[in-house]
């Protein structure tokens, strides 16, 4: 149940990236024989990867993960056009990786503006809108959380925002491959994506680029990915990334009916189990797969350890922050006092999950909950604060 942190490798997949670990070992930028079926299986990657977003394939530029592509965004896109301006807007939910590439901005000079968002984790858009300025030249807003999975009202923002203004990107990890994705209906200029969050290979990843928008490549070197990206690609994980995204706009439909079943199931029988729960996020406009909740009196990490001594998966806060026995950035910005924060729980549903793990979940968590709050002094001090 912590399918963002990891999820299986489809079967298809990992049949799409054996050639290139065997006999196709061939370089994409060899002019010899050597390199045509590599030339061939990198094109046709970007092709599937542009097809599941509505892009251009000439606008997709191959990366190691979400983290880099979002790096490459916001650091790129910046200073491309810091003539005009050093003013950057991101929203305060962002993950880690567009938030700290903001901050070494503004070690560069860079003024950053964080949005608001209300209760549910949504920007508001009029709040986001009244922070832009003649000098903004970048704007990024995640189009889901990957934290309470709500999803954002991106095509409002990009409606607002002042033609020839800030270049708008979106960080899509969470999103891409779980609901539709389309770049000109979102009205964004750059968007970040990553195999893994729809059952492809980790270390896959991509930034799309809109033609016309310029971006300044992180690292220095060859001429890869239009010498956007320098380094000799990794065809295996690019091709596996192609087959995840060609498999992921095939059945986009099923998947999302079915992963929202089983969220709604879950969701509904945690508040109807649990005593003090809190659903965080949006309660309908999130991910088909994100259950989060906080749960008063006891902490996170308790919480995760104990299901894990029963076998099942889950998540406190972001896979990036899981560790840092910290309350999340995501629920404090929503307005979720730290104490309650400290009690999060995030459950992803993947292709692999059924009924039955959601049974099982309904079965054990109660059961965890009543044990950690036996041993809470916050829970004893409620109760006997209730008994007046």
């Amino acid at each position: 149940m912590d399918n963002v942190a990891a999820a299986p490798l489809l079967p298809e997949v990992r049949e799409a990236m054996l050639p290139y670990l065997g006999e196709i070992f061939g370089n994409p930028q060899s002019l010899h024989n050597w390199g045509d079926g590599a030339r061939e299986a990198l094109e046709g990657a970007r092709e599937q990867v542009a097809a599941l977003i509505g892009g251009a394939s000439e606008e997709i530029i191959f990366t190691s993960s979400g983290t880099e592509a979002n790096n490459m965004a916001v650091k790129g896109i910046a200073r491309s056009r810091a003539e005009k301006g050093k003013h950057i807007i991101v929203s305060s939910i962002e993950h880690f990786s567009v938030l700290n590439s903001a901050r070494t901005m503004q070690r560069e000079g860079f003024e950053v503006s964080l949005a608001p968002v209300d209760s549910t984790g949504t920007v508001v858009p009029d709040d986001l809108l009244k922070l832009v300025r003649p000098d903004t030249v970048l704007v990024s807003v995640t189009q889901a959380s990957s934290e309470v999975g709500t999803i954002q009202p991106l095509a409002e923002i990009a409606a607002g925002l002042p033609k020839d203004g800030p270049v708008l990107h979106t960080d899509a990890v969470a999103g891409v491959g779980n609901i539709p994705v389309d770049v000109k209906k979102l009205g964004v200029q750059a968007l970040s994506l990553a195999g893994n969050q729809f059952n492809g290979p980790r270390g896959s990843g991509a930034l799309w680029v809109k033609r016309g928008v310029r971006l300044l490549p992180l690292m220095d070197g060859g001429i890869q990915e239009g010498g956007r990206r320098p380094g000799t690609e990794d065809l295996p994980a690019i091709a596996g990334l192609g087959k995840a995204a060609e498999i992921a706009r095939r059945d986009l439909d099923v998947r999302m009916e079915r992963m929202s079943g089983l969220r709604d199931m879950l969701i509904e029988g945690v508040l109807g189990k649990v005593e003090h729960s809190v659903l965080t996020g949006h309660p309908v406009n999130r991910l088909p797969g994100y259950a989060s909740f906080c749960l008063r009196f006891i902490e996170g990490e308790a919480i995760l350890m104990l299901l894990n001594s029963h076998g099942i998966a889950a998540a406190s806060g972001s896979a990036c922050t899981s560790r840092a026995l910290k309350a999340s950035h995501v629920l404090l910005a929503m307005g979720i006092n730290h104490e309650l924060a400290q009690g999060s729980v995030l459950f992803t549903l993947g292709p692999v999950n059924d009924a039955e793990d959601v049974k099982y979940v309904l079965e054990k968590l109660p059961e965890v909950v009543d044990r950690l709050r036996r041993m809470s002094p916050l829970y004893s001090k409620y109760l006997k604060e209730q008994k007046g």
